[in-house]
């Protein structure tokens, strides 16, 4: 069986691994021997995977509820019970076979006497470096609940943005599949019987009225054959997705202002990860590895240098700014953060600045594109409309 193991190397920064191994524990220890400081590791999933046959792989993705978890952690341990009991509890009202092990394996840990972070560091498929790094803070300072907190405010401010995205992004979306499905009426219903009509017409059509003619006679004598292979092509896209998907987020890139909008993005929930750290007391070079990963690859390299160059003794505004990780507003925070010792707080800051700029962006984007997006699909529409009754029109202009 094959792990995706991901961890820190010195010289290298965040790296992934294939490993293979009979189980999660293997997998961990022979990452460890290769000399990778685990951060994470996860089963490979494959679809369709036959002997002799390559697989498509598919990384799932953790199916444990973590905020739902945390929030009725804290309730509970509000309510004056001790953490031993606040997991039976929990236990004792789960009823999801994915939830109930994880459940069982941290109160097993328990029992044993390992501390709260080092459980939650056993299971890393549900509890990711953050969250372990997070609780184990608290040990240190001894407010479990704060810092669970903490995490969770954390996690809701980093969701604010995708959430505004996603919001913004429903009417589009709905406007696109509507205006397909008419096309698709269009295109696969009424042509076929126009073309029925106007089959006799011969050469006389205007050749865009032939085109869609050809289509029309097409679909009638070979619309099972045409059905199955756009079905056939459906399946392929929806499974090559997720393997596409960092392939058209390098493109978006390439476009001037996209691409600045997707890297102030991903800053965002870069520095507000790194201010998070800090905050629990972790160091500033352990945790520029742990929060590495929430930057695409083609600005990791740019973070193993900085990496290294604070390892040398640079500051970290300098740092930043040489490896194009910060923009003139961060670059200029993170150096008031430098002055006054408080950088967790300057990163959070950072974070915030950018995630409004972002949501007054998407803001005015969403009322751009929007009309023009109805009137591409208006335009597609009323086109196929007049050629399927173009030639109506001129043999009613011919008759008068």
């Amino acid at each position: 069986m094959q792990f995706d193991v991901r961890g820190f190397r010195p010289g290298e920064g965040v790296v992934r691994l294939a490993v293979e191994a009979d189980d999660l524990a293997t997998a961990t220890q022979r990452a460890r021997a290769q000399g990778l400081a685990v951060l994470s590791a996860a089963p490979r999933r494959a679809l369709f995977a036959r002997p002799g046959l390559p697989s498509l792989r598919l990384q799932r993705r953790p199916r444990f509820p973590l905020l739902q978890f945390t929030l009725e952690l804290m309730a509970l341990l509000q309510a004056g019970l001790s953490l031993p009991e606040t997991l039976d509890t929990l236990l004792e009202k789960e009823t999801r076979s994915d939830v109930r092990p994880v459940l069982a394996a941290m109160r097993a840990r328990l029992f044993e006497g390992q501390s709260f972070s080092r459980v939650l560091a056993a299971l890393p498929q549900a509890f990711p470096p953050l969250y372990v790094t997070t609780v184990q803070a608290s040990e240190r300072s001894g407010d479990l609940v704060e810092s669970l907190a903490r995490y969770v405010d954390y996690h809701e401010r980093l969701d604010l943005v995708r959430k505004k995205v996603v919001s913004a992004s429903i009417y589009p979306v709905a406007l696109l599949a509507l205006g397909g499905l008419v096309v698709l009426f269009l295109l696969g219903y009424v042509v076929p019987r126009f073309s029925g009509i106007y089959a006799e017409s011969g050469p006389d059509l205007p050749w865009m009225s032939m085109l869609l003619l050809r289509w029309g006679q097409g679909v009638q004598a070979h619309g099972a054959a045409i059905g199955a292979a756009l079905l056939v092509l459906a399946v392929l896209a929806a499974a090559s997705a997720r393997r596409l998907l960092p392939r058209g987020v390098a493109l978006l890139t390439r476009i001037p202002a996209i691409g600045t909008r997707l890297a102030t993005y991903h800053l965002a929930r870069f520095y507000r990860s790194l201010g998070m750290l800090l905050r629990g007391g972790t160091p500033i070079v352990p945790a520029l590895a742990m929060v590495a990963d929430l930057l695409p690859l083609h600005m990791r390299q740019g973070l193993v240098h900085a990496t290294q160059q604070v390892r040398e003794g640079i500051v970290l505004s300098d740092a930043m700014a040489a490896a194009g990780l910060t923009t003139p507003v961060a670059t200029r925070m993170l150096r008031v953060g430098e002055n006054s010792g408080d950088m967790a707080a300057m990163m959070e800051r950072i974070a915030g600045f950018h995630d409004e700029e972002l949501a007054r962006w998407i803001e005015w984007f969403t009322k751009l594109f929007e009309p023009v997006l109805m009137a591409v699909i208006g335009v597609v529409i009323g086109a196929i409309v007049i050629l399927m009754y173009l030639p109506i029109f001129e043999l009613a202009g011919s008759l008068g």
